[in-house]
């Protein structure tokens, strides 16, 4: 049992469970029916992205470790909402019930939300994979 963190559209790992997309938009020129089957996601959760205003500004200029602090601190800010907090909740409690992950397209995992919302989800007690 156990979470993780992936990456939307890459082929799933053995026992990754439940994929859930935490990423703003749906993937472009997909239909919905193929949305798992072409390993994006089973659900999607868009509570849990970062806001249009954030994504933005994340796409507007490369990385530096200022602006992804700046990055880190807002979306840690906008999860404090109490409904993105329950389901930060939710999901660390059924990780210690089955096995799930969350994701988001990002190629670089380090200066992509996904890294903040795993760490989210350990402070909330979630089982890690």
């Amino acid at each position: 049992m156990g979470l993780r963190a992936v990456r939307l559209g890459s082929a799933r790992q053995r026992g990754e469970g439940l994929r859930i997309g935490t990423a703003r938009r749906p993937p472009r020129g997909v239909r919905k029916a193929d949305y798992a089957r072409r390993n994006f996601y089973d659900v999607w959760l868009p509570e849990l992205a970062p806001s249009q205003k954030w994504v933005s500004w994340a796409l507007a200029e490369p990385w530096t470790d200022a602006r992804w602090r700046k990055y880190a601190r807002n979306y840690r800010r906008e999860m404090r909402d109490p409904g993105a907090a329950r389901l930060i909740e939710l999901l660390a409690a059924l990780s210690h019930r089955t096995n799930l992950s969350v994701g988001c397209y990002c190629e670089d995992e380090t200066r992509c939300h996904r890294s903040l919302l795993r760490e989210l989800l350990r402070e909330r007690g979630a089982k890690l994979a």
